[in-house]
């Protein structure tokens, strides 16, 4: 970090933690405080809260030294859920790298549709399918929570599924889990009839991609993000594939974004066999979680 530094010679956790805050504030954060927390116990092997009871202590060299490394990428914009590998869903540690989509709060709401659809039912075995599954935060989530389901996840990447693997393993649910490789579900093992198929797919349109935040525009991976010049590109076909292969009542739930949420809705509400049901907003309000229910 090329700046400024206290004058002091003796950098504790509290001094360190404030001045990186404004260096960081400077290079265009929008949550630098939580980002130097953040960096420094993933340094420091602690959790984020027992730094508030280590302002005084100092911070050795060699701490020193690769805190400094991490925060100079985190200042050119690289996410700091990759500096660190892992970033926390659904009160869950799930490991990340770029080969997948940060999990973000927003997609904790389609978690929680799916719970409340399941529970609803009633029914054990309920089969249940993620679509472009990514780091995996979903299924797993769902396996966590939904012990009597059987479940299966789906992405086009392979580095993709490699990371929900892991953390599959990581929580335990490896064995509960089919991951299949395959274009939305096109491949035999991804085949319904299925009674929930949840997806975050790509939903962003082309003409949007150079107004999203820096560090997602250039560290997260494009194809996950954009769908194409409407944004409901992957939606369209996922609903088609939905009409198709969902069993008799069963469910589409899809994360969308608020700009393209109607047009989503609309692609949805076009395919015969299903029953477009209203719209979810999310905790600010906005247009988050586009369903469907095929007919009986």
């Amino acid at each position: 970090m090329a700046a400024e530094q206290p004058t002091s010679d003796v950098w504790t956790v509290g001094r360190l933690l404030a001045w990186t805050t404004e260096w960081l504030a400077s290079r265009g954060s929008e949550s630098p405080r939580l980002d130097a927390e953040v960096l420094l116990a993933f340094v420091r092997g602690c959790p984020r809260i027992a730094l508030y009871t280590a302002f005084d202590v100092p911070v050795n060299d060699e701490e020193r030294a690769r805190f400094r490394g991490l925060v100079k990428r985190r200042g050119e914009g690289e996410p700091v859920a990759y500096l660190v590998g892992s970033k926390e869903f659904f009160s869950l540690p799930f490991g990340v790298s770029p080969a997948v989509l940060i999990p973000r709060p927003e997609t904790e709401g389609l978690v929680i549709r799916v719970l409340d659809l399941c529970t609803a039912a009633g029914q054990t075995g309920l089969r249940i399918v993620d679509v472009g599954t990514g780091s995996g935060a979903i299924a797993v989530t769902l396996a966590k929570r939904l012990p009597q389901a059987a479940l299966a996840a789906t992405d086009i990447a392979p580095e993709a599924l490699a990371v929900a693997r892991d953390n599959a393993s990581r929580h335990g649910v490896a064995e509960r889990i089919a991951f299949v490789e395959c274009d939305l579900l096109d491949a035999s093992a991804a085949r319904g009839p299925w009674d929930v198929i949840v997806s975050n797919p790509p939903y962003v349109r082309e003409d949007e991609f150079a107004a999203l935040p820096r560090d997602v525009r250039l560290h997260e991976p494009r194809t996950a993000l954009v769908s194409g010049p409407t944004g409901v590109e992957v939606i369209r076909r996922l609903a088609a594939v939905a009409a198709a292969q969902l069993a008799p009542g069963g469910w589409l739930v899809v994360e969308v974004g608020p700009a393209t949420a109607a047009a989503a809705a609309e692609v949805v509400a076009a395919e015969a066999a299903l029953s477009i049901e209203p719209t979810l907003k999310d905790l600010a309000g906005l247009p988050r979680i586009v369903q469907a229910r095929r007919r009986v």
